[in-house]
């Protein structure tokens, strides 16, 4: 079916204030362009159901992350170029934020953007040093330094050496010179510590941190592990596993039996709660 509005042409004709008639984009060649370049963006399927509206908010500082990503999508790009940073232990949902942003963003501007685990970002920057493997490197840099917005995911994570810092050094400032923006996601806390291999400082290395800093909005994000949620979990449940991590009162994951009762989905009143050993917890 043709476009009533362009007879897809991709140009609708409209009046501006002054009643003069001009030609301004349509939306469905809008439509078209975000639908092609979300197929682009290698989002992982595991991933690709994720939106703001069903990501989960319990606390003040879900609340603050989802807001400053609402912020970004509304203003994209921001005056100030600045992206994103998404901090916390695993499983409070950094990915699936960062992954909804890049998607409404994608949607909504008609402009590119690309998701990319850091792991497997550097190691198939690595495997074209392979005679045997036709790509380059620069054909796998090139898309990363140049989309509109790029999602590097679970920085840090990788095997520190000096050729990762390089490499990612080489990516990062290339696009904060360009002015193109980053959301970054990372189980690393941002604290000023280099010698506790836990901080984001340590895993990354004074000169990225800094840059960083000048890239992006850093937001900690608080709360429970959403691979402990039982199938039939709720928000309820995950307060409550929130609650029990800052307590530190989760059952230890290496007994079989403990891993078993966290998954174990107790029914009272047609729905169901958590059901920990030794005791269930509150709804």
């Amino acid at each position: 079916m043709r476009c009533p509005l362009c007879d897809d042409t991709g140009w609708k004709p409209v009046d501006d204030e002054a009643g003069v008639r001009r030609v301004v984009r349509c939306d469905c060649w809008r439509e078209n362009v975000g639908r092609q370049h979300l197929a682009e963006a290698q989002i992982p399927k595991r991933y690709q159901h994720c939106t703001l509206d069903n990501f989960k908010v319990y606390n003040e500082s879900l609340d603050k992350a989802v807001a400053f990503g609402r912020r970004l999508v509304d203003m994209f790009p921001p005056a100030d170029r600045r992206g994103l940073f998404f901090e916390g232990q695993p499983g409070v949902g950094k990915t699936h934020l960062a992954v909804a942003i890049l998607k409404q963003v994608i949607q909504t501007s008609g402009l590119s953007g690309l998701f990319y685990d850091t792991r497997d970002l550097l190691r198939i920057i690595r495997s074209t040093y392979d005679p045997s493997i036709r790509t380059t490197e620069l054909e796998v840099l090139r898309p990363v330094m140049r989309v509109h917005l790029l999602v590097l995911d679970d920085l840090g994570a990788e095997k520190t050496s000096e050729w990762v810092e390089e490499t990612m050094n080489l990516i990062v400032n290339t696009r904060y010179n360009e002015r193109r923006l980053t959301i970054f996601t990372s189980n690393y806390l941002d604290i000023p510590d280099d010698t506790d291999p836990n901080s984001l400082l340590f895993r990354i290395g004074f000169r990225m941190r800094s840059r960083l800093h000048e890239m992006c909005e850093f937001l900690e994000m608080d709360g429970a592990d959403y691979r402990e949620l039982p199938v039939n979990g709720g928000a309820d449940d995950l307060i409550t596993l929130w609650k029990m991590r800052k307590k530190g009162t989760l059952p230890s994951p290496r007994s079989r039996q403990a891993r078993a009762q966290l998954r174990e989905p107790a029914v009272r009143d047609g729905r169901a709660d958590l059901k920990w050993p030794g005791g269930r917890a509150g709804s």
